[in-house]
């Protein structure tokens, strides 16, 4: 995916995420998650979006599942830990 294909898509779910679940992050925590983005799983974004707003994600559940169900829908090209195979690294 490239550059450009790729800020967009995290822009738009980082708008998403702030319409459905009240993530609305300031412009440099926005930045700090789009540079980190493509190197990130699934997990790994959505609890960084967590502690972004400064909240601890194990402390809301039912939220972070909300929250982690529109970041692989909305980037599927973040992988979940478990479908990396470490045997290609």
């Amino acid at each position: 995916m490239g550059d450009d294909v790729w800020h967009d898509e995290v822009h738009w779910l980082l708008d998403e995420l702030c319409v459905r679940h009240g993530f609305c992050l300031p412009p440099g925590k926005q930045q700090r998650l789009l540079e980190q983005a493509p190197f990130m799983t699934v997990d790994a974004f959505t609890d960084a979006v967590f502690i972004a707003e400064g909240m601890d994600p194990s402390l809301y559940k039912n939220l972070r599942r909300g929250v982690r169900e529109t970041v692989q829908r909305r980037l599927p090209a973040i992988k979940h830990e478990s479908e990396w195979d470490i045997r290609s690294e």
